[in-house]
């Protein structure tokens, strides 16, 4: 058996969604995509990233289900990762997996069971970010759709010009004390 060192970077997979608007039938991070669940499909990305301790979160009832996911997406990595259950809303997700991370992880990525084809680019251009010094990292993509302006009432008002606007993507990276303090002066539920 080799000695691995202690990752100090960590990757907390947010897959405690309920999957309402996907309206898959269960929680959309177990719903198929091309016979795996979109969670397999997710954390084959997270392990093609730099090795780092995988933190799932998932509803209590699906633990085994992820834990089994997780063990056949990391291959030799299966020492890295820790399920735990979700809370009721993505902030309480991500401070559950904040609480199972290892002592020696100062770095965490945020990312997003849903968003399961992620290029291995992406983790890589974030995890560069923090290495370069940056305290918070969030992807982005320039938005494509044309995007209306509407009324209480639901009618348009007005266009907004694309060219100011951004959709914002994960994995999101931090130095773990910046998002433990972020989490910890939150005064409202944010997602």
């Amino acid at each position: 058996m080799t000695l691995r060192p202690v990752a100090t970077l960590a990757v907390i997979v947010v897959a405690a969604g309920s999957g309402t608007r996907l309206n898959g039938g269960a929680p959309k991070a177990f719903v198929g995509l091309d016979e795996r669940s979109i969670l397999h499909h997710a954390l084959r990305g997270v392990f093609a990233a730099p090795p780092a301790q995988v933190v799932i979160v998932v509803p209590d009832s699906l633990r085994g289900d992820a834990l089994t996911d997780a063990r056949d997406a990391a291959g030799d990595r299966a020492e890295l990762i820790t399920v735990v259950a979700g809370g009721a809303t993505r902030q309480e997700s991500v401070a559950a997996g904040l609480s199972a991370l290892w002592a020696d992880v100062e770095t965490v990525l945020v990312h997003d069971a849903a968003r399961a084809l992620t290029p291995p680019a992406v983790f890589d251009r974030v995890i560069g970010a923090l290495e370069a010094g940056a305290a918070a990292v969030i992807p982005a993509v320039p938005v494509v759709d044309t995007i209306k302006r509407v009324d209480g009432g639901g009618r348009v008002v007005a266009a907004v010009d694309r060219s100011e606007l951004a959709a914002a993507q994960t994995p999101q990276g931090f130095r773990r004390d910046v998002l433990e303090a972020a989490l910890g002066a939150a005064d409202a539920d944010h997602t």
